[in-house]
């Protein structure tokens, strides 16, 4: 299985050594052609408008709305979860809007204000997720398709998935945390393989075996 990780800008490199801790090859995008043979997407974070003009300008943004209509799983980490979002409560143009969201960038404040937390994530199973937040968005409307994964104590929404795609606010990358990772692995199989009659290739299953 091969799985891509968007590369032209931010903090992909964290992205391929989390695919190669759980034997998953990592492939480096940054033209449409990289997107040929991938199993699934994955969007980091950095700078989401500096990763939005380099979409537009290398021709990639049709190439990956395509994979996601295909039904391969996308998953987006901070700025990722930006350019997932059909709206960006800034005022920002959207990039992939695939994610019935909301959001609201540097939610948090500066650089300085970067924390880390633990987060329950049930889908996940019942060990908590470390997670870091880095200048991260926050989630502000969520659509009646998307499942919350997870949320602060005080209740913001940090973590969704719609169908295929799955967006944190936060960096599981960063935290050596590989669940999300392996989950999306999981999402890849069975696109790759959704078995006759079983409908997932459009639909992946909402419980992975792979939490622990």
């Amino acid at each position: 299985m091969r799985i891509g990780v968007l590369a032209v800008q931010g903090a992909f490199a964290e992205h391929i050594s989390t695919l190669g801790a759980i034997g998953v090859e990592g492939v480096e995008v940054r033209l449409p052609s990289d997107l040929e043979d991938i199993s699934g997407l994955i969007l980091p974070g950095g700078e989401s408008t500096a990763q939005r003009r380099l979409i537009e300008r290398w021709g990639l943004r049709e190439p990956i709305l395509d994979l996601a209509r295909s039904g391969a799983p996308l998953f987006g980490t901070c700025a990722g979860m930006i350019l997932l979002a059909d709206d960006i409560v800034d005022g920002d143009p959207t990039t992939l809007p695939l994610l019935d969201i909301g959001v609201r960038r540097n939610a948090f404040g500066r650089q300085l204000d970067s924390f880390e937390t633990e987060l329950s994530v049930p889908m996940l199973g019942d060990r908590a997720i470390h997670a870091v937040f880095i200048r991260a968005p926050i989630v502000e409307r969520v659509g009646p398709g998307v499942d919350v994964l997870a949320r602060l104590e005080d209740g913001r929404v940090v973590a969704v998935r719609e169908r295929n795609v799955v967006a944190t606010a936060f960096h599981p990358e960063l935290a050596g945390e590989t669940r999300f990772h392996r989950l999306v692995a999981t999402m890849a199989a069975e696109h790759d393989d959704p078995g006759e009659g079983s409908g997932r290739r459009h639909h992946p299953t909402r419980r992975t075996g792979l939490a622990r």
